[in-house]
């Protein structure tokens, strides 16, 4: 008797009970991170999740509904966009009121920049799109073997193993992370991120048909139940969740219902052309090239196995790379120009989509939707935002793992050699830049002329791909030398 092979393709949609449970899980894998760039940058929690939605839309809609793929804001913005906001240019261009924001933020006594100082950094995010866009109009041009020579396996297969690695100290931290009420024990914040992590592994690995595809959400829901025991047991002084005020996420609202704890728009701000938020951002752009082309391969992989259980025909998603740049480009431009932070598309959700099998364009579509919904009414974000880090972080061990064994996968699907000294110094060089640069550094190596440092991921990147042409130099001739 044959076997159905449980997944979904990219153009294929589940039973809409099961789509929207689908788009759930993948929202609550994108939100603790998207959230927690909007929280760092002091950028508005509301309007950042409502970017994430619509960058994914648009995202989709312009790469031909082909590429699954959930954008959300990143990380490596994070430096550039500090330090730009915080500069004497900027300062000097606010009026008294914002600059007294701006200080009052920086003391840490508000959640959230002014909004003139967003807009300054907002028009450095949309010209950063520019950088995603030109690299995939030189891809398009150039073609698939000018990609894999500047691009090969050995680049994408580390860089994403180093995306995954470099965040494992996050997942552990996380994992650790109890609420701002929590006086308890502290091994009751292992047991609920130990009890997460361990269910979802279960789950993912024991579970058959639908509840197999939904390991994730189950695992949070197991997280926040053992969490939700702990409090019961020990009163508000046991209190893993976490809390955020309705006033910070509507403190700039564009339209409020009332007093905004329940229905508020977002606050949308138009950016405001200046030279230095070009400087400052624009150049990061180039951490997300490498990063995107990992993704994009890590994709094809998966999806052309399941089309192969299936009997389908292969789907071509590393040939859709000129798209997957552009249309990233397009989400920077586009959750620029409303107010988001830059950002890129997401390991998290590819990890999830790995795990469950899940690659529908539907399912990321009604995600997007869930995520603008969710944005606009006060109590959701505030319900998912209070899921205990400690069960985030259960989910981020698994996640980031698997970030990282997808870039093992990379190499072993393309057979890279690793017998080859050529391929031994590329990859072993960009391991280590990229995460003795998130351990020795913080994220950002020291280097002359960049004030706020290199991120680690880009001179990783960046290093291998230069090392990688060097030493591609007269290969062609040394092959046929021998061959005579």
């Amino acid at each position: 008797m044959k076997t159905q092979t449980i997944g979904y393709l990219p153009d294929e949609r589940p039973a809409i009970g099961k789509l929207l449970l689908y788009a759930l899980q993948q929202v609550i894998v994108m939100f603790p991170a998207t959230v927690t760039v909007a929280l760092i940058t002091g950028f508005q929690v509301s309007t950042t999740v409502f970017a994430s939605g619509l960058a994914t839309i648009c995202f989709i809609l312009i790469t031909g509904r082909k590429i699954p793929m959930y954008y959300g804001s990143s990380f490596a913005y994070l430096t550039a966009i500090a330090g730009l906001v915080s500069s004497e240019a900027i300062m000097a261009k606010l009026s008294p009121g914002a600059l007294a924001q701006l200080e009052a933020w920086k003391a840490g006594t508000s959640a959230t920049l002014p909004t003139e100082a967003i807009q300054y950094a907002q028009f450095g995010i949309v010209m950063s799109g520019l950088v995603s866009i030109v690299a995939g109009l030189i891809v398009k041009f150039s073609g698939p073997k000018a990609v894999e020579k500047v691009l090969p396996a050995t680049i994408t297969g580390p860089i994403a193993m180093i995306i995954g690695l470099t965040l494992a100290g996050n997942a552990l931290k996380d994992a650790y992370t109890p609420s701002a009420s929590f006086a308890g024990p502290s091994g009751l914040i292992w047991l609920v991120s130990l009890a997460t992590l361990l269910s979802t592994i279960f789950f993912s690995r024991y579970l058959k048909g639908f509840l197999g595809q939904l390991p994730l959400l189950l695992g949070a829901g197991v997280g926040c139940l053992v969490a939700g025991l702990v409090y019961l047991i020990g009163g508000e002084s046991y209190n893993l969740f976490n809390a955020i005020s309705a006033d910070t996420i509507t403190a700039a609202s564009a339209f409020k219902l009332g007093n905004g704890s329940i229905f508020a728009l977002p606050a949308f701000s138009l950016p405001k052309p200046t030279l230095e938020s070009v400087v400052a951002i624009m150049p990061i752009a180039i951490a997300t090239i490498p990063e995107s082309t990992a993704h994009i391969y890590q994709l094809d992989i998966y999806v052309n196995e399941i089309a192969r259980r299936k009997g389908k025909e292969k789907y071509n998603l590393a040939g859709l790379l000129d798209r997957n740049l552009i249309g990233d480009g397009i989400g920077d431009m586009i959750t620029g120009f409303i107010g988001g932070p830059a950002g890129t598309n997401y390991g998290e959700n590819i990890s999830t989509m790995a795990i469950t099998k899940v690659f529908s364009i539907h399912v990321l579509i009604a995600a997007s939707i869930i995520a603008m919904l969710i944005s606009c009414f006060t109590p959701l974000i505030q319900a998912i935002y209070a899921i205990p880090t400690a069960v985030i972080g259960g989910l981020e061990i698994y996640l980031f793992g698997a970030i990282a064994a997808q870039g093992i996968a990379i190499m072993i699907d393309n057979n890279c050699d690793m017998f080859s000294a050529k391929n031994i110094a590329v990859i072993s060089t960009i391991m280590v830049i990229g995460l003795g640069g998130n351990y020795a550094f913080g994220g950002n190596i020291p280097f002359p002329g960049f004030p706020g440092g290199i991120p680690c991921i880009a001179g990783a990147a960046i290093f291998g791909i230069v090392l990688n042409l060097l030493l591609s130099n007269g290969e062609k001739k040394d092959s046929v030398s021998q061959e005579e």
